[in-house]
């Protein structure tokens, strides 16, 4: 897959096996899981793409700040090294991984994680000594004046503008926090008995039976024929593909800034599913303008109403 798109591929992202990130580590009971990454990072490698490891777990419990997890994320650093497979970049929700990778090896590119919701000029000055580059929040970035905003701090103070293209999750969504630290403590969940009558995703919960559509429409995702519009701002823009079906479908679209198809079927989660036998077809929405700031505090106007009966319909 990367071999077909690698022209237009600056990174892949990865988890390491045993190590929380910001989804569930699905390996974590392979006996496998280290060699087989470690296979395919090479190949990834052997086509000058760089490598990012993600240590953006939310929460590294009663071993956030320790010596024990000092020690693995340098013992983590050294192997991949060893291996030739050392990442061009860090990103991290942690401030103190931040600052281990940074005494570690003060040359490598440390990364703001999307998770830490960075919304504010005032908040990159906290963070300046900290960070290389920085993920923008991303329930901002359809206003392009805050994009640009953004942008030139980040060329002033020679930093790094990113943006996560393709999430799913519901612009604002306020179980962000409690979502992101189940995530991070993913393998212990799946030893436990936990209640099945509560769903703990808040967008599952709303489009569950096909209703709140609208949600969707508001939500934070940039149509792959807006990436023209973002490219002179931002330095790379992430697609969200590790826990999806079809990220061949993604990459493509955003790849070629084109997309005829169903738009729910480009975000992680892909919500598809939820709303079959309806689409969201992008075809129809070609020239219109998606909701922008006003997504963050919707006063129901109806236009979001007007752009779903023109583009939501049954196949």
């Amino acid at each position: 897959m990367l071999r077909d798109y690698r022209e237009k591929i600056a990174e892949v992202y990865f988890a390491y096996p045993a190590f929380a990130s910001g989804r569930p580590d699905h390996s974590a009971n392979s006996s496998c899981a280290v060699e087989q990454i470690e296979y395919e990072l090479a190949a990834i490698r052997s086509m000058n793409i760089k490598l990012d490891l993600l240590l953006n777990g939310n929460c590294y419990g009663e071993w956030a700040v320790s010596e024990r997890f000092k020690r693995e994320t340098a013992c983590l650093l050294e192997r991949l090294s060893d291996a030739n497979l050392l990442p061009e970049i860090v990103t991290t929700t942690s401030p103190f991984v931040a600052s281990v990778v940074r005494k570690l090896i003060p040359d490598m590119e440390i990364r703001a994680s999307v998770n830490m919701r960075i919304d504010s000029i005032t908040a990159l000055e906290y963070l300046q000594d900290k960070f290389d580059s920085f993920y923008l929040r991303r329930d901002l970035q359809r206003d392009l004046a805050v994009v640009e905003r953004f942008s030139s701090w980040s060329k002033a103070n020679n930093k790094k503008l990113c943006l996560l293209v393709n999430s799913g999750c519901l612009r604002n969504c306020p179980y962000q926090t409690f979502h992101d630290n189940l995530v991070a403590h993913d393998r212990e969940l799946r030893e436990i008995r936990n209640c099945a009558d509560f769903m703990p995703h808040l967008c599952w919960e709303r489009y569950q039976n096909g209703n709140n559509i609208a949600d969707f429409l508001r939500s934070s995702w940039i149509r792959p024929e807006d990436v023209k519009h973002y490219a002179p701002y931002c330095h790379v823009m992430k697609l969200a593909t590790r826990q999806h079906s079809n990220p061949r479908g993604v990459i493509a679209a955003y790849c070629a800034e084109r997309f005829d198809g169903n738009l729910l079927d480009l975000t992680e989660p892909c919500y598809s599913q939820a709303f079959a036998p309806y689409i969201l077809d992008n075809t129809l929405l070609e020239n219109e303008e998606l909701p922008g700031s006003c997504g963050s505090n919707c006063n129901h106007c109806g236009k979001c109403e007007k752009l779903l009966q023109k583009a939501f319909r049954k196949l």
